[in-house]
């Protein structure tokens, strides 16, 4: 027999087929706390066998927003944070932060939907492996990932930079310049934004008939100082590079570091790149080219997104990926002649 289109779902539906009580299917539909977590769970199978909209959850209307963000809230992260911050209090939400390099290895998704005080989740840069988060998301727990780790399945709602895109720009640029031979320091080899970049900047290299060297790639921890030792392996070379792409600014301070210590001149002997456009990149010597991430706007469009999931809206588009600018400063310029 045909299921009930899901504006026609009725509740007497609903409670005839999970075998409880109309109010029990009332009170599901309502986020209230006093109803089994098992009976809520037979309601919303119930609901989404027959095509009806997700019950709301316990404490949707006023719960707090936990914000998970394991790591030091320095320029990058903290961007992130403050932008989620100032953006819940306009929604006159409560924030709850899960913060600091100690959060790392802590546990918490599995606890969060037994948490009758949290509404929902953001995500930032989640270290668990994406088995957890969609665990989490089986439950029914509404959250949203900024700058996903690892690839996310559709249902998961995620914002990101066009990370394939700002590498491509920033490659391209150098490669305008006469550029070819380009060292490249990329990010940890199991993340998401890793991978898109590297793709940027094989296809802008792959626009000049050139291919990326092997022996010109260093995948490190996006940290000053593996960056200081990334490059210094790349410009002690027999052939080095002319310039070098690098996963961060972070990363691009510790190549024009390991560059100074040589005796090379940026941007005459060697061009230097950064991504992420943080204070950093405005303070190095020369100052850095660098692409432009949307850190405020990811924030903003984060809890957007888990908003729109909290009231039970239509969301599309789970995947929201957001425009890179490329920054052109003093670290680079045109292919030195004996490059």
């Amino acid at each position: 027999m045909a299921r009930p289109k899901a504006s026609h779902v009725t509740v007497r539906a609903i409670a005839a087929e999970a075998g409880v009580s109309i109010a029990t299917v009332s009170r599901v539909m309502n986020g209230h706390v006093q109803v089994a977590p098992e009976t809520q769970e037979r309601v919303r199978r119930a609901g989404e066998r027959l095509g009806a909209p997700a019950p709301a959850r316990r404490g949707a209307n006023h719960g707090a927003v936990y914000v998970r963000c394991p790591y030091v809230l320095t320029d990058y992260f903290g961007v992130i944070v403050s932008s989620v911050a100032e953006t819940l209090d306009l929604h006159h939400r409560r924030l709850v932060l899960g913060a600091g390099g100690s959060a790392q290895g802590a546990r918490v998704l599995a606890g969060l939907p037994q948490d009758p005080t949290v509404a929902g989740a953001v995500l930032i840069l989640p270290p668990e492996p994406g088995e957890e988060l969609q665990e989490l998301r089986a439950t029914g727990f509404p959250f949203v990932v900024v700058d996903p780790r690892t690839a996310l399945p559709g249902e998961i709602a995620s914002v990101s930079a066009a990370n394939f895109a700002g590498a491509r720009s920033v490659t391209a640029h150098l490669t305008s310049l006469g550029h070819r031979r380009i060292g490249v320091i990329a990010g940890p080899t199991e993340w998401l934004a890793s991978d898109a970049r590297l793709v940027g900047h094989t296809s802008a290299l792959a626009a000049t008939g050139a291919l990326p060297v092997p022996e010109l790639l260093r995948s490190v921890e996006p940290t000053v100082e593996h960056g200081y030792r990334a490059a210094g392996e790349l410009l002690d070379l027999p052939e080095r590079p002319t310039a070098l792409v690098a996963f961060n600014d972070k990363v691009a301070a510790g190549a024009l570091r390991a560059a100074h210590e040589r005796g090379l001149r940026v941007p005459a002997d060697l061009s230097v790149a950064g991504f992420d456009d943080s204070d950093l990149s405005r303070s190095t010597q020369p100052p850095l080219t660098t692409v432009r991430q949307p850190l405020e706007e990811m924030g903003r469009m984060a809890v957007s997104l888990l908003t729109r999931l909290l009231d039970r809206h239509t969301v599309d588009t789970l995947h929201v990926e957001l425009a890179t600018q490329l920054v052109t400063r003093a670290s680079t310029g045109p292919v030195p002649r004996s490059g």
